[in-house]
């Protein structure tokens, strides 16, 4: 066997025993990289790269409905902004969906007593005959009840899921509820031979604005015209139900399908000084409604989660991995951007040794929690330690799956870390117009940055690995 060969052979088992030593063995953070962690979080809390971002976009690009008009402008602007910050390497990865498109979009009450209505449609959500369509409504207060009724019952009319409004809680846990029914919903119905589909918009405010979101049909050839209203119009709607007399609507959506559109995940990395082939994964998804000009959802994620990896990259003495950000292509219509990156990366999985996404709005983040390898629960709990001054509160018995996007990759075997933020105000508004800068709270926002540059930068610095690799942590894992 030629020398150069042999010591090629060499080398490659070497690293073979070596992945497979950390594989069983325990997870530790050194303790020069925590006392590095505290200096960083120090900096982080001073530090307005990320309003400085959510700004620009909102303002120099605005909406980012994936496949619209804006599309291509934000993925042009977020290389140039990744490169002006001094990323190492700067990349895109393609990324294919349907195109939906909405135009126009109203609503009212003909009778028996007239009224508009704000109401807004969903994605993918399929047009009404030009002019409108005019229908009897049929309420239902939950998708067993729709289910339930008898197909002659609904067929040809509008039906209506009022469901209850949402609670503003800081756990958010009442989206789940709200929006399985919008994205199941319309395809059940239409299987029932409804004419279209309306909601309670799933969202906790008060205002005179819907609240848009996705739904699904497996067969968008079989697409019926789908919509939210807001929250008053829906407790109206409800109100004219009570008077116990038939309800007649006028809905007119202008909007749908318009073939397939190539997008792609915009990827930028901060090269770590010794393992630079295996890093920490992070980021936000770069599309957003159209409604308004998507601050917290998700500008906010792509800035916080950029500023941090600039930190670490401003760092004197970089941690061993490098640290991977990717502004994620249209999660709101169905989490193409993560799903594409793992089914492209997902062999070598286990180089992304721990990932965590921003997609929660910007207010402070309030827990932690992890879906690692037992070997790895005590390095976790370095990072909770560090994150404690931000008034982070560890949870070691939830599992975390590292963010929307990210479920993908976690999906197919990267250990997860999710950073919980107060959702208290955000599904206030969550999908709508009301999605704009204002609503982004610079201080709160330091505080994100602080808690992913902790983090990111300990995990980049321990020695041993979380536990990724290919098929490890299922969709469900427990996380303990």
């Amino acid at each position: 066997m030629p020398r150069l060969v042999s010591l090629a052979l060499a080398l490659l088992l070497m690293q073979t025993a070596a992945q497979a030593a950390d594989a069983t063995s325990t997870t530790v953070i050194p303790q020069a990289a925590i006392d590095k962690a505290g200096e960083l979080r120090e900096r982080a809390l001073k530090d307005d790269v990320a309003y400085a971002i959510v700004a620009d976009l909102t303002t120099e690009i605005g909406p980012r409905l994936a496949g619209g008009e804006n599309d291509l402008k934000a993925r042009e602007w977020m290389v140039a902004r990744f490169k002006s910050l001094g990323f190492d390497k700067v990349w895109s990865e393609p990324v294919s969906y349907p195109k939906w498109v909405r135009r126009s979009e109203s609503a009212a009450i003909v009778s028996p007593f007239p009224q508009s209505l704000a109401v807004t449609a969903l994605g993918g959500s399929a047009a009404t005959p030009t002019g409108g369509l005019d229908a009897e409504v049929i309420a239902f207060d939950s998708l067993d009840a729709m289910k339930a009724a008898a197909d002659y019952q609904v067929k040809g009319k509008i039906v209506y899921l009022a469901i209850p409004r949402m609670h503003a809680l800081s756990d958010g846990h009442d989206y789940g509820t709200g929006s399985a029914v919008r994205v199941r919903g319309p395809e059940l119905a239409a299987a029932k031979g409804a004419s279209a589909f309306l909601l309670r918009s799933v969202g906790s405010d008060g205002n005179r604005l819907a609240h848009t979101g996705m739904t699904r049909f497996t067969d968008p050839a079989k697409a019926i015209p789908a919509a939210a209203l807001s929250n008053p119009d829906a407790d109206l709607l409800d109100n004219v139900l009570k008077r116990g007399q038939p309800v007649k609507l006028r809905l007119a959506l202008d909007c749908g399908i318009e073939g397939s559109y190539n997008g792609a995940n915009v990827i930028a990395e901060i090269t770590g000084s010794s393992r630079p082939n295996e890093y920490f994964l992070t980021g936000g998804h770069l599309d957003s409604w159209d409604l308004g000009t998507g601050a917290i959802d998700d500008a906010a994620g792509i800035a916080i989660t950029t500023a941090a990896a600039h930190l670490i990259g401003q760092l004197t003495e970089r941690p061993a991995r490098s640290i991977r950000v990717v502004a994620f292509a249209n999660e709101e219509s169905g989490l193409y951007g993560g799903k594409a990156y793992a089914a492209e990366h997902h062999l070598q999985i286990g180089k992304a040794i721990l990932g965590a996404e921003s997609d929660a709005g910007a207010d402070r983040i309030v827990k932690v929690t992890a879906t690692v390898k037992p070997e790895a629960r005590g390095a976790i709990n370095q990072i909770a330690k560090a994150l404690a001054p931000l008034g982070i509160e560890y949870d070691a018995t939830a599992a975390g799956s590292g963010g929307s996007d990210l479920s993908a990759v976690h999906a197919v075997g990267m250990a997860g870390l999710s950073l919980h933020q107060d959702a208290t105000r955000y599904f206030d508004w969550h999908h709508t117009a009301n999605d704009t800068l204002d609503k982004v709270d610079p201080e709160q926002l330091r505080q994100n940055v602080a808690a992913y540059a902790v983090a990111m930068f300990l995990a980049a610095s321990a020695n041993g690995d979380f536990g990724s690799a290919a098929g490890a942590f299922p969709e469900d894992a427990n996380g303990h």
